[in-house]
């Protein structure tokens, strides 16, 4: 991708400009297409004050075959761009969320997760005729089923205090001094996303210097956390109002001064080490007694980088499974060494051989 690209935002149509820009040059992108609510008249709150709700005729089609047009052609300009091993999510509420979906898939994205955005603080449903509308959905889609795409499987637990992230993210909706107003101090922007809601996102799905594209940049949240992050930006806004609120925005953010405080290494990017080198290295001999962390299982270290136990004979994986009758088992966790009265994971010494490898 020409540099000069990054790191911009792009004032006009969507769909035109995605279709100028080249094939295969995006990491990620995040959008948040017009949710085509379908209000009809205002809304008040029961002291009679005015909700300020999405009333923009951006948000406003003729149809729901219009929609679905709509939602078709800028996905379309949307997969030419993103890169084969690129994801994208798309959010929405239950007026457009599943009419998107199935477009999705038309299209030919394979989806990988729906992922519900739980609002601690909804706005409540004054006329108490519904559920209150407390959740959003993002659907995050790889290009194709078998696109090698990034997810940071470890930074996502490591937020999650080390349990694995679900998809239900709970957080509140953006207010206070996040939330962006114009001169009136009214929203500047109906529908702004909190920053906390695409951080997890971009940490999810890609690295330090990705390109993250959003084609419905608003006031520039998207661009603001990419920024923050160490990843480059690039914005598309029809409504030069808020193009210009962006860009403001954007302005006031610092370079990141140290990308290697927002990598996430992935185990499974790791070079690859078999339990034998760690024979051939000197670190194990055969003979050595392994153990699982329980103490109730044991197994010897064989001089071909294959593990015995009393009935089982086999990588550490395999004897690992079969003694406790699993269908599988990681090895390099499952089996230790006895280090002064400590069962010590054996992964520590594939760690070892890693760290002489970097």
């Amino acid at each position: 991708m020409n540099s000069s690209q990054n790191n911009k935002i792009i004032v006009g149509d969507c769909i035109e400009n995605m279709e100028k820009m080249p094939a295969a040059s995006v990491d990620m992108i995040f959008a948040d297409p017009p949710y085509n609510l379908q209000l009809e008249g205002e809304l008040h709150r029961p002291n009679n004050s005015r909700v300020d709700g999405v009333e923009e005729s951006w948000d406003k089609f003729d149809s729901f075959a219009d929609y679905d047009s709509f939602s078709r052609r800028w996905l379309a300009a949307a997969r030419r761009i993103l890169k084969d091993d690129g994801t994208i999510w798309v959010i929405g509420s239950y007026h457009n969320i599943f009419r998107v979906g199935a477009t999705l898939q038309d299209l030919g994205y394979w989806m990988l997760n729906d992922v519900v955005w739980v609002k601690t603080n909804p706005m409540p449903n004054f006329r108490g005729r519904r559920f209150t509308n407390a959740h959003e959905t993002l659907i995050w889609c790889a290009k194709s089923k078998d696109a090698r795409y990034t997810f940071n499987y470890e930074a996502m637990k490591s937020m999650n205090d080390d349990l694995q992230m679900r998809s239900d993210w709970v957080m509140p909706l953006c207010t206070g001094p996040e939330r962006l107003k114009d001169a009136d101090g009214n929203k500047a922007h109906p529908t702004q996303k909190p920053e906390a809601l695409l951080y997890r996102a971009i940490l999810a799905a890609t690295q330090p210097g990705d390109v993250v594209l959003d084609p419905f940049f608003g006031t520039g949240t998207t661009g603001a956390v990419a920024k923050k992050m160490g990843r480059r930006y690039i914005g598309i806004e029809r409504e030069a109002g808020y193009a210009a609120v962006a860009e403001k925005r954007l302005s006031r953010i610092p370079a990141v001064a140290d990308p290697r405080l927002f990598e996430t290494p992935s185990k499974r990017r790791e070079p690859r080490i078999p339990f034998g080198t760690l024979v051939e290295r000197g670190m194990l001999s055969a003979g050595d007694i392994l153990v699982s962390p329980c103490g109730r299982w044991t197994a010897k270290v064989r001089a071909d980088g294959t593990i015995i136990s009393a009935d089982h004979r086999g990588s550490i994986h395999q004897v690992g499974a079969a003694v406790q009758n699993a269908p599988s088992c990681n090895g390099w966790t499952f089996w230790c060494r006895n280090v002064e009265g400590r069962a010590v994971p054996i992964d520590i010494l594939r760690q070892k051989l890693r760290d002489e490898r970097t």
